[in-house]
Order: structure tokens, then sequence, then C-alpha cells
């Protein structure tokens, strides 16, 4: 055997360029070895949430056509396939719960990944939270409205000034008559009870009535534009007032406008509080914008928005007090400074009501007509439900049924109360100690709390401006527990079940069984994977990252 070749061993300076082809050799290994993890897309943390709230919002518009507040008569009743859910409503609503809860599961899911600095990894980003949001919203836009009627009051309420007819003094029953289509999807309660909007919404409901005519299912539809239109502006606007509070704007988004209350109520129950909140968020943002000059053109244009919020819902005047306390702030805070804003927004707001009182033809009506809503009890409402109990003691103690003057005292006791949260918030605001979009939802949720009727839906006037504030992250957690909540206390029908108290603990309980098999399915899916999405899950420790060192 032929010994083997000697190998010649370079020396003096030439001696490093015989180390180099193993040193490349190993930088090429290590190189190709890396080369398809940096060519690996980043994995989407919110996907999976995302498709589990996408099927949660596909089973509430499946639902919904045979358990939502659908019109009389039900359009869809007849159909081969549409009408199948309305053959069964029990089955129907089960299904629709069944979707909420998923709903609400994953954007409990998201939110747990959002910690207090926001959107930032690895949670997902503010562009993944937008695309989640909207693919949720989506089929909701496209079903029929749910967990409540008052759409079709609006309708009723428009085609009323329509024909010529005050909407401030007659109800929908009286004005159009109790067989027409738009009276009769109305709850009973409401079909002999005025309007008690402003007059800017029964302007653009008299557009809307014009271009629908009778037509239930167009007018709903243009309605839910309305409702978009509002969205839209609080999109703009809520993330510029977070920064202003150098909050995270993605963790405002979510907790404000990602909100199973806000996809519920204002996109697929449609409630005008989304116009009201956008008008009223982006005129508080523009008017935030102005100088030192009293006649600041930031200033007016934000004033006349929010005079605009409030004519669609008076209580959107609160926060023109705060935007003039802050500019009073802003020149040294002396109460000298607030009586010229004051001044200003005040003929601002009779200059603007004028016209649009005009433009209806029936005056300030509204104005009279703002305790409607107290046809109800509210067993949301503090103060109602003080009075209820002070009415059953004095049944109890044989001191006869005194309940409505009971229940008159403490409401008023509410209003009061809360009229002085609000002045003590103002005079916060001026003196700085409170930031005023800070003092504005804090001042909203005090009317609406202390008020004498609550429903879900009000408690966005307050919520989603406190969620651009800075003590989001703090209470985020009671936020998102709140919300889930609430979220889950209105039925889909948007009426009570007074003649068929059986059917809805049977839907319920049908739910939950579907959504526990669903669960199961999931989690047998997500067994042995891992990453932000599944380490924030129940029961799953997060995985440690590999160590560096060899």
């Amino acid at each position: 055997m032929p010994a083997p070749a000697p190998r010649h061993v370079m020396t003096g300076p030439w001696a490093a360029l015989d180390t180099l082809p193993p040193m490349v050799a190993r930088e090429l290994d290590s190189a190709g070895a890396a080369a398809p993890q940096a060519s690996a897309p980043a994995r989407d943390p919110s996907r999976m949430p995302r498709l589990v709230g996408l099927t949660g919002t596909l089973l509430m518009a499946a639902g919904g056509l045979g358990a939502g507040a659908l019109p009389v008569p039900n359009p869809v009743f007849g159909l081969r396939v549409l009408g199948l859910p309305s053959r069964n409503t029990t089955i129907a609503i089960a299904v629709t719960y069944t979707g909420i809860c998923l709903l609400v599961l994953a954007w409990l899911w998201v939110g747990k990944m959002l910690r207090a600095r926001g959107a930032v990894p690895p949670a997902p980003t503010p562009a993944q939270l937008a695309r989640t949001a909207v693919m949720w919203a989506v089929p909701l836009a496209l079903a029929p409205p749910l967990f409540s009627r008052d759409v079709y009051s609006y309708l009723a309420q428009s085609a009323t000034l329509a024909r010529g007819l005050d909407p401030y003094v007659l109800g929908p029953a009286e004005a159009l008559g109790v067989d027409d289509p738009l009276t009769r999807s109305i709850p009973t309660i409401w079909r002999d009870t005025p309007a008690p909007y402003g007059p800017l919404f029964l302007i653009m409901g008299r557009v809307i009535t014009a271009l629908s005519g009778n037509d239930i299912v167009l007018g709903i539809f243009e309605h839910r534009l309305l409702a978009f239109a509002g969205l839209a502006l609080m999109i703009w606007a809520l993330p510029k007032l977070a920064r202003r509070c150098g909050l995270d704007t993605g963790l405002a988004m979510w907790l404000g406008l990602a909100n199973p209350l806000v996809l519920f109520h204002l996109v697929s129950g449609i409630h005008n509080e989304a116009l009201m909140v956008g008008l009223m968020l982006a005129g508080f943002e523009v008017g935030l914008r102005t100088g030192e000059r009293l006649f600041d053109r930031n200033l007016l244009a934000g004033a006349l928005l929010v005079i605009a919020a409030s004519a669609i819902k008076l209580p959107a005047i609160i926060a023109l007090g705060f935007l003039g306390m802050e500019w009073a702030r802003r020149r040294g805070g002396r109460f000298t400074q607030v009586l010229p804003v004051a001044g200003l927004f005040g003929a601002l707001t009779v200059l603007c009501y004028l016209p649009l009182s005009v433009g209806t033809g029936v005056g300030l009506g509204f104005l009279t007509t703002l305790d409607i809503p107290q046809l109800i009890r509210s067993w949301m409402s503090v103060t109602t439900d003080l009075g209820m109990i002070g009415g059953q003691v004095g049944i109890l103690a044989r001191l006869g049924d005194h309940t409505d003057a009971v229940l008159a005292v403490s409401r008023n006791i509410g209003v009061a109360a809360s009229a002085v949260i609000v002045v003590m918030l103002l005079l916060a605001v001026l003196r700085g100690r409170v930031e005023p979009i800070t003092g504005m939802g804090t001042a909203l949720g005090a009317v609406v709390l202390l008020g004498p009727v609550v429903h879900p839906w009000y408690l966005l006037w307050a919520a989603i401006p406190l969620a651009a504030t800075r003590g989001l992250p703090r209470y985020r957690r009671a936020a998102l527990a709140a919300s889930a909540v609430l979220a889950l206390l209105v039925p889909p029908t948007g009426a009570d079940f007074q003649f068929r108290a059986f059917q809805l603990p049977l839907a319920i309980v049908a739910g939950l069984g579907i959504l526990l098999v669903f669960l199961l399915v999931l989690r047998r899916h997500l067994a042995g994977q891992s990453g932000p999405d599944i380490d924030v899950l129940p029961g799953r420790a997060p995985v440690p990252a590999p160590d560096p060192t060899p």
C-alpha cells in the first residue's frame, strides 16, 4: 500500500491561508442551516383567535336569521335555505349563543396577549388586530339586527316626520297606524311613545325614508351605513387621542373598538350611539388641536362636531364643557378664561340648534321627550334598583305600595349626584389635575351609571373614550372582564321571553353544549403547539427560550 503523499504545511505569513478553507466551510454550513429560518415568515399570533371569532360571528349571522331582531313579517320566512333557522327558533338561539360565546372568548384570548405595553411583539401587531376586527365585523354587518329592535323605531319616527307629522308628539302607532309594516316591528311598549332623539338624527332618518320608503330591509342597511360612518370617525379619532395620553394605539383600539359591545350593539344592533360617539370623539380630537386664540378654527370645528353629536343624543353635550375647560387651562386655568369660551360655545349651540329645529319643522320638542326611556325599569341602573328595593321594603312593612314615589326620589338623587361629579371633573380639568379625555369619559360614565336607565350600549359613551386614557393599562383586565360579562347579558332577539320563558334556558343549555364540543376539538387541534397565542391559554405555561450558550 503506497504511503500517503506528504501534506505541505505553510509557514510564516502564509500560514493563515492554510486555515481559511475549514473556516469558510463552517460559515457556509451555519449560513445554510440558518437560511430556512430567516426566510420563514413570522407566525401571526392572532390567526387562531381570529378564526375562532370569525366562526362565532358566522354562527351569529346564521342563527340571527331565526333568533335575531327580525322585522314583522319576517322577509326570509318560507325560503328554503335562508328561512330554515326561523322554523326552529330554539335551535337558532342556541347557535347564536354559541357564536356569541366564541367571539367573546376569542376577544379575551387576544386581549390576554396584549400586555400593559400594548400591541408589541410577541403580541399581535396593530395591523393584525385591525384585520381581525374587520373579519369579525363583516358577517354581523350582513346579518339581520341582533340584540335590539331600536332600528325599527328609528325608521318609524323618520317616516312620521316625512309625512309632515310631529314625532316628538305622536308615537308610531298613532302616526302611522298599528298595521303599518314599520309599526308592527316595534316592541309594544314603544309603539305609542314619541321620539327621544335629537333633530339631526331625525333629519338623517328622513333622508333614509326618502330612499327606502316602506322597504324595511333597505332601511336597516341604510341605518347600518350611518353606524359605520360613526365607527369610521372613532377609528380616526381614538388612536390620536390615545397617542396624546401616551397609550399604545393597538391596546386602545382593541379595548375600545374591537370590543364585543361595539360589535354586538353598534355594528349588529345599529344603535345611534355609533354616530353620537363618533362625532363626539372626532370633535374632541379636532378641538384639542387649538391654539390660544378663542376663535381658533380647530376649536370652532371641534365644538361644532360635538354639538352635532348632541343633536343625535343630548348627553354628548357634556364633552363640550371639557373641551372648553381644557382651552381655559391652557390660558392659565382661571375662571376669567372660562367665561369667554363658555359664551362662545353657548352661542354656537344656539346657532346650530335653531336651523336644525327649523329643518325638522318640529322645534325643540325632543327636550320634552328625554324621559321616554324611563318608562322601563332597568335592573342595571343602581338608582332604579334602590328605588325598587325601597318600594318593596315599604310593602313588607305594610306602609303601602309607594314604589313609584320612592323610585322618583332615588332617580333624582342619582341625577343630582352625577351632576356634582361632572362639575368636580370639570374643575379638575381646569386645574390640570385630570386629562380632558379622562374627565369626559368619567363624567359620561357617572351620568350613565347613576342614571335612571342603563343599557349595555349606554356604557359605550364612557368605555370608548376611556380606552384612550393613561389608566387603561392598569385596569385592562377589569375592562376585559366587564366587557365580556356585559356582552352576554342581552338576548339576541332584542325582546323578552315573557310568554315563552322555557325557550331561553333550553337554548342556552344547548348552546353551551355546542360550545363545549367546539372547545374540546380546538384543544385537541392545539395540542403540542407553542407560541404567544398558545402560551396564554389557561393551564399553559410559557415555553422557555432556548439557551444560546452551548
